[in-house]
């Protein structure tokens, strides 16, 4: 069984100072999908997943891919077009509806078995099928396990006293033969060989902007590994 350590560790040793103790609440999330600060939302899709999409799929077609904090991200349904099957889990409704609008998706809205207050809205066509509520609410139990994973940027927004419960959702959601993408901002080279999962590191790439200049900060990397459980 895999552990939580090699996930875990990839993002941790980017958090310095006041970042390791942050905490974003629910309530925190839903303002800034409100009040459209969503400056993290990529309209025509990330360039990273663009580039690095066969390592994803290897190969393969029908794969079922889970997208953790998904928001509204186009790539959910250039994958479904592709003929893929999607689910993505999300505690913004509002982020949910406006996706199936902005693509012109009919869906309907289904209540969840053993999740209070808990949604899913699944597109007419049945490939996609989005979840609304807290992310440590899922399970495979509930939402089964997955071919492919696309993490972009959710490792990176959930509170770092989350991390450890988040990585041990990740993995009991991953298929024996489940590639990850992760995409992250920083990594320390000497921290990102596990014990448990083969981990690569794709590509580094120089995201810095006068928003992070803002924050104080000197630089800004985003950086993409690719997580392959071991065998056995």
């Amino acid at each position: 069984m895999a552990s939580s350590t090699d996930l875990s560790r990839i993002k941790e040793s980017s958090d310095t100072g006041k970042q390791q103790n942050r905490v974003v609440t629910e309530e925190e999330w839903l303002q800034k999908w409100e009040e459209n600060n969503i400056g993290f939302h990529k309209e025509q899709g990330h360039p990273l997943l663009k580039k690095h999409l066969d390592l994803l799929l290897n190969g393969r077609s029908g794969l079922r891919i889970f997208f953790p904090l998904c928001g509204k991200a186009v790539e959910m349904k250039w994958l479904a077009d592709m003929g893929h099957s999607v689910t993505g889990v999300e505690f913004s409704k509002q982020a949910l509806k406006e996706f199936f609008t902005e693509q012109n998706l009919s869906y309907s809205e289904e209540s969840i078995p053993g999740i209070s207050n808990g949604k899913v809205f699944k597109s007419t066509s049945g490939n996609i099928s989005l979840y609304c509520c807290s992310i440590y609410d899922l399970s495979s139990k509930i939402a089964g396990k997955f071919d492919g994973i696309w993490d972009r940027g959710s490792l990176v927004a959930i509170n770092p006293c989350d991390r450890e419960r988040y990585a041990n959702l990740m993995l009991s959601l991953m298929d024996k033969n489940c590639s990850y993408l992760l995409a992250t901002v920083s990594y320390d080279p000497n921290k990102h060989k596990g014990k448990f999962c083969e981990i690569k590191c794709l590509q580094k790439q120089d995201v810095f902007s006068e928003r992070q200049k803002e924050w104080g900060l000197d630089y800004f990397l985003e950086v993409l590994y690719l997580l392959k459980i071991f065998p056995g």
